[in-house]
Parts: C-alpha cells; sequence; structure tokens
C-alpha cells in the first residue's frame, strides 16, 4: 500500500491519538499510526517500517511505510521481510498443532522421541552440536515444554560460549534462559524423531491455512521481484539472506501482510484446539532474568519484572488491559514484535528492515493498541 504523508492526515491523527485505540474509525486508526510511523522514522532514522493491527481477531490495518532497499523502491504490505525470531512463535504453534494430534507430548523427554541418544547424533552443522553434550547427562530431562519456554539451561547459541561448545548453565526446567540452541533441539526431534519435515509441515499447517503466499522457511526465488534489504545501526545497508535452510529458531521470511493473517487466526482460535491455544499463552515460567539480552543474568528479586513470564513461544505478561503476550525478532539489520492483549482480541504487528526502529517500538505499539504494559525495558535491555 502506498505511503500517505500529508500534513491534513498527521494532524488529524495527532487527534486521534487521544481516542482509545479500540474505539477509532477505519479513518481514524489510519491517520493516528501514519502519524506515529512518520514520528518514529523521523525520531529514529529508519528507513522501513511496516504495520498491522488486528482487532477482534480480524486485520483492521496494514500498511508499509518508506524504502525496501537503498535503491528507493518503496516497501509495501507484500514486500518480502524477515520474519527474525517472530518464527520461534509459528513454530511454537506448528508444535501445539502436534501436540492436539497426540504426536507430541510436552512433558515427555526429547530422549523418548529419538531414535538413539542425542549425543551420539555428533555435532551436526545443520543442527547442533549434540555431541559436546556426552559428558553431562542432563540432556536427557530436557521437554518439548522446557524449550519453548527457554528453560533447557542452554545459553542462545552455542558458537557464543568462549570454546563455541554446547553446555548446560543450570539444571533444565530451573528458570528462564533465552535460547535459539533449545529451538533447533526440538526442530531435531520433529525431523530425526517423528521423520517430519518441518518445513513442510509449518507450510501446509500454518502459511496454506492462513493464505500465506509470501511466506516460507527457505528463501524462494520468486521473493528476489519483492524483496526487503535491511538497515543497520550505524546506517549500513545488509543484503537480504537467501536462506538455504529451515530454522525453527528464525529462518522464516514473510510480509506484514502474511504475517497479520496469521496473527489474526491465532487470536481467533483457529488451527488448535481451545486447550491447545490456551496453552501456549498461559504463563508456564516467572521470567527472573534481568534482560531478555545478555541470556544467562538473572535479576535481583527486588529488580524482577512482576507478572512477566515464558508461554510456549511467547512472554506473557499482565497489563492494565489484563493479559497480554509478545514475541520480538531481532538482527543486525531488522526490529520486529508482535504484541497482543487478549481482551479483544487485538494485536499489532511491526516488521522494520531497519533496526533502528526498535527505539519506537513503544510509541508504536501504544498508537495501535493504547497502554498495554509490555516490558520494553526488559525486551531490549535499556
Amino acid at each position: 500500500m502506498r505511503i500517505r504523508r500529508t500534513v491534513f492526515g498527521m494532524m488529524t491523527a495527532m487527534v486521534a491519538l487521544a481516542v482509545p485505540a479500540a474505539a477509532q474509525t477505519q479513518p481514524d486508526r489510519a491517520a493516528t499510526m501514519d502519524a506515529a510511523v512518520a514520528a518514529a522514522m523521523t525520531k529514529t532514522g529508519a528507513k522501513g517500517l511496516a504495520v498491522a493491527v488486528i482487532e477482534d481477531g480480524k486485520v483492521v490495518f496494514v500498511r508499509a511505510y518508506g524504502l525496501r532497499n537503498a535503491k528507493g523502491d518503496p516497501l509495501e504490505d507484500a514486500t518480502i521481510m524477515y520474519g527474525a525470531s517472530i518464527t520461534k512463535s509459528v513454530f511454537a504453534y506448528t508444535v501445539m498443532q502436534l501436540v492436539d494430534e497426540g504426536k507430541i507430548d510436552l512433558d515427555k523427554p526429547i530422549a523418548a522421541m529419538l531414535p538413539k541418544p542425542l549425543p551420539e547424533y555428533g555435532n551436526l552443522d545443520a543442527y547442533g552440536n549434540w555431541g559436546d553434550l556426552a559428558v553431562d547427562e542432563r540432556w536427557r530431562k530436557i521437554t518439548p515444554r522446557m524449550i519453548l519456554t527457554h528453560s533447557t539451561g542452554f545459553g542462545n547459541f552455542s558458537y557464543l560460549e568462549p570454546d563455541g561448545k554446547l553446555r548446560f548453565h543450570f539444571d533444565p526446567g530451573a528458570r528462564y534462559a533465552y535460547s535459539g540452541e533449545g529451538i533447533i533441539l526440538l526442530q531435531f526431534a520433529i525431523e530425526k524423531g517423528l521423520g517430519l519435515d518441518l518445513g513442510a509441515e509449518m507450510q501446509r499447517r500454518v502459511f496454506d491455512r492462513f493464505g500465506m503466499a509470501n511466506t516460507s522457511m527457505m528463501w524462494r526465488p520468486d521473493f528476489a521481484k519483492n524483496l526487503a534489504d535491511g538497515w543497520q545501526k550505524d546506517g549500513a545497508v545488509e543484503p537480504h539472506d537467501e536462506r538455504s535452510r529451515v530454522r525453527a529458531a528464525g529462518s522464516m521470511d514473510t510480509s506484514i501482510a502474511d504475517l497479520a493473517r496469521f496473527a489474526a487466526g491465532f487470536m481467533r482460535g483457529e488451527g488448535l484446539s481451545a486447550k491447545a491455544r490456551a496453552e501456549m499463552v498461559r504463563p508456564q515460567l516467572p521470567i527472573t532474568s534481568r534482560s531478555q539480552f545478555p541470556t544467562l543474568l538473572e535479576a535481583p528479586v527486588d529488580k524482577r519484572w512482576p507478572g512477566l513470564s515464558a508461554g510456549l513461544g511467547v512472554v506473557t505478561f499482565q497489563g492494565p488491559q489484563g493479559p497480554g503476550f509478545f514475541k520480538g525478532g531481532h538482527n543486525e539489520s531488522t526490529g520486529n514484535t508482535w504484541v497482543c492483549v487478549e481482551r479483544g482480541l487485538r494485536c499489532v504487528v511491526i516488521l522494520g528492515n531497519d533496526v533502528r526502529a526498535e527505539a519506537a517500538f513503544p510509541d508504536l505499539v501504544r498508537a495501535a493498541l493504547g497502554e498495554t504494559g509490555v516490558p520494553f525495558t526488559w525486551e531490549y535491555g535499556r
């Protein structure tokens, strides 16, 4: 969709900001979001942003702003952008379908899903350094629930360890510490233990279900015609990576229009039993970390964020509008977030192909949904 930047539209939007988000008409909402995004891009210097709003489980607003590359091509609502770690939420949704079908038990150890002991698979470039765990039997305790609540005991990724080796930092299930490595372990168990192709399963179970024609877990040649590159903190341009592997921790390419369809469908409860959908967003494990990153630092008891907990593939919180959940996505040139409140089945989805946009996410979420209570200081460590 085209960018609107008229002075009249922005003046109208400033008035609309005072109106509770849920009560706004469509013209009010468009004016509000146009003004909020214009202010965000001016404030941060971000080159591109795309925003969608969901009310009552329906997509009511989708718009892209700014540029998709250094040539000056416009960012559009169908432009292919990184999903980054929002992929983890979509993966968790897929896992919960397998739970509904009795193919995965959230509390049955991963060890029981695999035909041989995990360390015997060795260190696999496509997955993880499972051979490193031969010296520590705690791998036998890890369950899918621990993985989806980021409580495996692993750091984020083994390549970030000083010696590059995978290790436990605490007993599985003891506490929250964000781990992409854990997510990849569950992918491994699904593919090697259940004999399923995760990319094909997500295509069938999610992308086809919601008509997400511009979404895939791997690069597709047709993406090249409308592709977003990214901007880093220093303004350097980073070309869009042609991802050659399915990675449950973050390989999803998508568009704002497609991800809005998923978010709306999830809020309506499509594709999951009511029990499975509720389980995903139920507070499962209190979060005691100082911030999302670095992943292993715990906060003193009096400095912890009240009501902040791990759900399954999402983070849950209690705010002024009641319970909600969110999931971010980040790399050197990407800033994404998905924030929802259960009351009114309301969400905002923000995809930024410029990491500098993250600094304005609190303002953008507030413009779309009102005050939610999302702990952005915990999410971004600032």
